[in-house]
């Protein structure tokens, strides 16, 4: 791939790669695109062309490799989050092996990946259906697929019937749980009443404690920093 307009890399170098790769080859011009592929649009388009190229030649009949020794999962496992520098509110998530992208919509954010709500729904919903799931196949019942909607939203307390809080706002969370299979009435009623013993429904519910403390190393790295940028070593940059 080459760029008519990239200004580090000429068309006669990318000319000369090309001639000296082997078949299966191609060439590709990403037009207006900077070497760099800055834009997303461009990186986009990019990385879908390679695929694209790149898809035909996978043996989609080859053997699953072995998977690898997995430890035992843990319910402490490390989340970590930092700003990712797309916008003003961007966020990189590591979960273990699984990294994720958080922002807020538009026109606070830039709505480059779920918002920290639409992660809590994601949470509860996923955790709604493997508990329906993992009942169900217990109970061996036919319960083909779940599919659970949510939407979060804030309502006056006024307007809750059945909570406790009469004053200001509340956090109300709309989910739909779909089930497709050949259940009786009495299953999906059922089913329903295991949807309010999933854990992470529970937790909701529940009282949470948070505690927050500022990462020691902090202070120590921006000790550190300010002694070196001080001629006297006082930290008085």
């Amino acid at each position: 791939m080459h760029s008519p307009d990239d200004e580090t890399v000429g068309i006669e170098n990318a000319r000369r790669i090309f001639e000296t790769a082997r078949h299966p080859k191609s060439f590709i011009s990403l037009d207006g695109a900077d070497h760099l592929l800055t834009r997303k649009p461009d990186a986009r388009f990019a990385a879908s062309m390679l695929a694209a190229w790149a898809g035909r030649y996978l043996d989609e009949d080859a053997p699953e490799p072995a998977p690898a020794s997995v430890p035992p999962p843990s319910t402490d496992r490390l989340v970590q989050v930092s700003e990712n520098g797309a916008g003003p509110f961007g966020q990189h998530i590591t979960i273990g092996r699984h990294v994720l992208t958080a922002d807020e919509p538009v026109p606070v954010g830039h709505d480059s990946g779920p918002s920290p709500y639409d992660l809590v729904l994601a949470g509860l919903g996923a955790c709604t259906s493997m508990t329906l799931r993992m009942y169900a196949s217990g109970k061996q019942w036919p319960l083909d697929r779940v599919t659970v909607s949510l939407r979060h939203s804030r309502i006056h307390a006024r307007d809750c019937a059945d909570c406790e809080t009469t004053d200001g706002q509340l956090d109300h969370v709309e989910r739909v749980i779909h089930l497709v299979g050949d259940l009786d009435e009495q299953q999906r009623e059922r089913l329903l009443e295991i949807a309010e013993r999933c854990p992470v429904h529970r937790t909701l519910h529940s009282e949470v404690v948070v505690h927050t403390t500022v990462d020691a190393g902090d202070a120590a790295r921006a000790s550190g920093g300010d002694a070196l940028a001080s001629p006297n070593g006082s930290g008085a940059a």
